[in-house]
C-alpha cells in the first residue's frame, strides 16, 4: 500500500520536470538558436514478490511476480533539427545551414553558440550579446587565409585604409568596323582612368585611325594638366593590322610610357593587351575594358561568403579578403554543457571540437543577412503539456486513493 503513494510521489517528480522542460521550450519559442528539448522517462527498481521457476518433466515454468517502484527521469534530450530561417537584411546576422556551432571567446573560455546575432564593439570586434568574441583566422596582407593556424578574434576595421596599386597592365577588346579607307579616316575613342604609383587618377584615351584596308593605327593619350584640352602622348603610333578574316594579325600590345613633363609618372611600363580587337563588318565596339590598379580607399562594408569568408569592399571599389569564420564540429552535440545566453562549452561526453572551415568536415554552410529560429514547434509542446499536466494529476489521485484506503485501514480499530 505505501509503494503505491512512493511510486506516485516520483511520478508527481518526474512530470514536473516534464512540465519545467515543455515550459522552458515554450518560453524559448522565439529565441534565435534554441533547440528544445524533451524528457524521457524510466522505470525504477522493481521488488520481486516471487521469482520465477524454470519448467521440469512434472511442472511448467513460472514468471516473476513483480511490483515496480515508480519512475525516474531517464534523461533530457535535444533536438538538433534545422530551425526556421529568418532573413533580417543585417550583414552581422550569420545563420549555419547544416550541422556545427559559431566558435566564440567569453573571457578565458571558449564557448560554442548556434546564435548568429552578431554586432560590433568599440575596437571593431564581431562580439555576442552578452560580449563574446566571434573566433575565426585573420587574412594575411596578400588576402590568403592560413586555417589551419590558430584562431583569433575576428575584427572588421571599418575606416581601415589600403595602400594604392600603379596600373601595370590594360586591355581593349572589341571590334573595328571594316571598310574602305575614307577621308577623313574612320576615327575610334574609348577611355579608361589608370592610377599612378600615388594612386593620382590618370585619364587615359586610346585613338584608333584607319590607315587602309586592314590597317590601323593606335595612340593612347592624356590630358595636359596644365591645359586640359590639349593631349599629351603616352605611347607612340602603333601599327594594328588585320587579315582577310577580321582576326588580329599585328600589334597584339601597346606599352604606355611615363609623360614626365606633365608629372604624369607611372610605376612601370604600362603593358596594353590588344589581342582582343577584331575586325568586322559591324559596328565598331573597341572599349578599354580593364586595367589593373586603384586609387588609396577605405574599407566600407563587408560580405560573407558560404564558407565564412570575409571579403572588405573599399571606396575605391576594391575587395580584399579580411578573414574566415570558424565552425566547430562534435562527435556528440547532445554531450554539450549549456552555458547560458544561448551558448554551450565542450564537456565529458560531447567529445573535443573539431574547429575548421565551413562546408568542410561535415560542418555546414553559412548565410549572411539571416537567422536560425528556434526549432520549438508548439504544437508539440502545447501536447506534451497536457500528456505532463494529465500524468501529474494522475499521480496525485493514485496519492488520494491511497490515503483513503490506509484511512479505512486506521478505522478498523474503531
Amino acid at each position: 500500500m505505501l509503494r503505491s503513494m512512493f511510486s506516485a510521489i516520483s511520478g508527481l517528480r518526474a512530470h514536473q520536470t516534464k512540465m519545467d522542460v515543455t515550459g522552458n521550450n515554450i518560453a524559448n519559442v522565439n529565441t534565435v538558436g534554441y533547440k528544445s528539448q524533451q524528457t524521457v522517462f524510466e522505470d525504477t527498481l522493481s521488488q520481486v514478490l516471487r521469482s520465477g521457476g524454470s519448467a521440469n518433466q512434472d511442472r511448467g515454468g513460472t514468471n516473476p511476480a513483480q511490483v515496480g517502484l515508480g519512475v525516474k527521469l531517464g534523461g533530457i534530450t535535444t533536438n538538433w533539427t534545422q530551425g526556421a530561417t529568418q532573413n533580417t537584411g543585417r550583414s552581422t546576422d550569420f545563420m549555419i545551414e547544416g550541422d556545427g556551432f559559431f566558435v566564440v571567446q567569453a573571457g578565458n573560455e571558449q564557448l560554442f553558440t548556434r546564435a548568429g546575432s552578431f554586432s560590433f564593439d568599440a575596437a571593431g570586434n564581431l562580439v555576442t550579446n552578452s560580449g563574446a568574441i566571434l573566433q575565426g583566422w585573420t587574412a594575411e596582407n596578400d588576402g590568403t587565409v592560413n586555417a589551419n593556424g590558430p584562431i583569433r578574434n575576428l575584427s572588421i576595421p571599418y575606416g581601415q585604409g589600403t595602400a594604392p596599386r600603379p596600373t601595370g597592365a590594360g586591355a581593349v577588346e572589341g571590334n573595328l568596323k571594316a571598310g574602305p579607307l575614307t577621308a577623313p579616316p574612320t576615327t575610334v575613342e574609348t577611355s579608361i582612368t589608370m592610377y599612378d604609383d600615388l594612386g593620382v587618377a590618370i585619364p587615359v584615351t586610346y585613338t584608333f585611325i584607319q590607315t587602309g584596308e586592314n590597317a590601323w593605327t593606335v595612340e593612347a593619350t592624356t590630358p595636359d594638366p596644365a591645359d586640359p584640352t590639349t593631349p599629351i602622348s603616352l605611347a607612340p603610333a602603333t601599327a594594328v593590322t588585320f587579315d582577310g578574316t577580321g582576326a588580329l594579325l599585328t600589334g597584339g600590345s601597346l606599352t604606355l610610357g611615363t609623360a614626365a613633363a606633365a608629372g604624369i609618372d607611372f610605376a612601370a611600363d604600362v603593358t596594353v593587351d590588344l589581342t582582343g580587337l577584331t575586325q568586322y563588318g559591324s559596328a565598331s565596339t573597341a572599349t578599354a575594358s580593364d586595367q589593373d590598379g586603384y586609387s588609396a580607399g577605405t574599407l566600407q562594408s563587408f560580405s560573407l561568403g558560404s564558407d565564412g569568408t570575409i571579403t572588405g569592399i573599399f571606396s575605391n571599389g576594391e575587395r580584399k579578403t579580411l578573414g574566415q569564420l570558424a565552425l566547430a564540429s562534435f562527435d556528440n552535440p547532445s554531450g554539450l554543457e549549456k552555458a547560458g545566453s544561448s551558448t554551450f562549452r565542450a564537456a565529458n561526453n560531447s567529445g573535443l571540437a573539431a574547429i575548421g572551415q565551413a562546408g568542410a568536415g561535415g560542418r555546414g554552410l553559412l548565410a549572411a543577412g539571416a537567422l536560425e529560429m528556434s526549432n520549438v514547434d508548439l504544437s508539440e509542446e502545447f501536447t506534451g503539456l497536457i500528456v505532463a499536466q494529465r500524468g501529474f494529476q494522475a499521480n496525485s489521485r493514485v496519492i488520494t486513493s491511497s490515503d483513503e484506503i490506509l484511512q479505512d485501514l486506521v478505522n478498523l480499530k474503531r
